[in-house]
């Protein structure tokens, strides 16, 4: 029965990951659509694509936050379940309603809400029982900047979309800034250039810190290096704005709007880069905790044997000593696949929500909100956070609305998708408790 149950949660979750996909579409190709540098169906096979090419980049951080939602010790397969099922129910919904909610948070509410209910119900251990099952909030451990835990992606339903906006809006102004003719502008853009030069080279791991590099050569063994290729994209994104406010001045308005339409296929497949290492990896999360779930309570079932290859170890801890993550390569490699058929599949009325009903946006503010999304969800997932790229996006467009006037942003669509935004998670968290107590009937 347990296997059955695993196998069943490993599917849903993928049915999960596949409907994320297309309801999270329109968070990279909205701008990019409403700028009409894409059709519609190139822009879905763009971002497709470089949301699988996540595959290459990410590695598995996220998963390690949304596998310990909830202590896998005590927690059982039917409460996962119940939190894919919910979170499958609410993404639906708000797909069919065209809400640009949040996956993630529904996802994290779900097995929140779900192992609350198991604990209520089922859990003796006082350490374990009622609402202490959540790993509400853990302190932050050594060579870790920040703490983890449900309260940290609470916190950042708030902190993701404000970060987009306050990017994206001091993206705005050095690119407002930057095309007067007047020397001082450029002068600012070589420093940062100089400083983001030497900020990134101490951020890259170098030869030595390999532990298993994937060629003979050092240089290519650093420049493929995951951890490295991400920071390499975060430079290319910032060099690439930066070349631009040189030459800015001297373009004429029609040769700058066409350069900033080729720029949004950048900025736009470094969102889709992001999305689909911030959204995959909360589905490998899923499995992870179920296998992890399954293996405690079938200690002496052997899973290392074919395909069906489940050992899998997160990036942990055991006795203060840090454990690499181990993960068979089926599991992201099929998340991520699944996630990009998602995105191919579109999700049309989100699109038109993103692309046009918070703002107006140009190519400068495709630009911009793509731009600061991308940097926002590459920073997030170096923090192990999973956050809403929804969230970030909005936050975003936002910010670039705001460098216009005030009023250019359409304040009471944005009010209703704050509302969406704080009802995700404990809609979901007792949904996912009513489809808890439904399965213990059947189970």
């Amino acid at each position: 029965m347990d296997f059955t149950l695993l196998l069943i949660i490993i599917f849903l979750a993928l049915v999960f990951d596949y409907i994320n996909g297309f309801h999270d579409a329109a968070n990279s190709i909205a701008t990019i659509v409403a700028t009409k540098v894409l059709t519609p169906f190139q822009a879905v096979l763009w971002a497709a694509l470089f949301n699988f090419m996540a595959y290459w980049v990410f590695g598995f951080g996220v998963a390690d936050t949304v596998a310990k939602t909830a202590h896998t010790s005590s927690i059982d397969l039917t409460v996962i379940l119940a939190g894919v099922i919910a979170a499958i129910i609410w993404n639906l919904i708000t797909w069919w309603k065209g809400i640009p909610s949040s996956s993630s948070h529904t996802l994290i509410g779900g097995f929140a809400g779900a192992a609350i209910a198991h604990g209520f119900r089922d859990v003796t251990d006082p350490e374990h029982a009622g609402f202490k099952i959540v790993n509400w909030l853990k302190e932050a451990k050594e060579g870790e900047l920040l703490p983890s835990g449900v309260f940290i992606v609470i916190l950042f339903i708030v902190f993701a979309p404000l970060l987009g906006m306050i990017i994206s809006y001091f993206i705005s102004l050095w690119l407002m800034y930057s095309s007067k003719k007047n020397v001082w502008p450029k002068v600012l853009t070589v420093v940062l250039m100089l400083l983001v030069g030497w900020f990134l080279y101490s951020v890259m791991v170098p030869y030595e810190d390999i532990k298993k590099p994937r060629f003979e050569s050092e240089f290519w063994s650093v420049v493929t290096e995951p951890h490295n290729i991400k920071w390499f994209l975060v430079a290319f994104i910032f060099y690439s704005l930066a070349i631009f406010n040189l030459l800015f001045s001297s373009f004429s308005t029609a040769k700058a709007e066409r350069v900033l339409k080729k720029m949004q296929l950048l900025s736009s497949a470094a969102f889709s880069l992001g999305h689909g290492g911030n959204d995959s990896q909360k589905v490998m999360g899923i499995i992870a905790a179920a296998v992890a779930v399954y293996i405690k309570s079938n200690p002496n079932i052997d899973l290392s044997a074919g395909w069906l290859d489940l050992n899998v170890v997160l990036p942990s801890e055991k006795d203060g000593v840090k454990i690499d993550g181990v993960m068979p390569g089926w599991i992201p490699l099929t998340c991520y696949t699944v996630i990009a058929l998602g995105t191919l599949s579109g999700g049309w009325k989100i699109v038109k929500t993103m692309g046009s009903k918070i703002t107006k946006v140009t190519a400068f503010e495709g630009v911009v909100a793509e731009s600061a999304g991308a940097l926002t969800l590459f920073s997030t997932e170096h923090f192990k956070i999973p956050v809403s790229t929804t969230h970030t996006i909005t936050g975003s467009i936002i910010g670039v609305g705001v460098t216009k006037r005030v009023s250019a942003v359409r304040w009471g669509v944005t009010v209703k998708l704050l509302w969406a935004w704080i009802l995700t998670i404990p809609v979901s968290a007792v949904l996912a408790a009513l489809v808890y107590y439904l399965l213990k009937i059947f189970i």
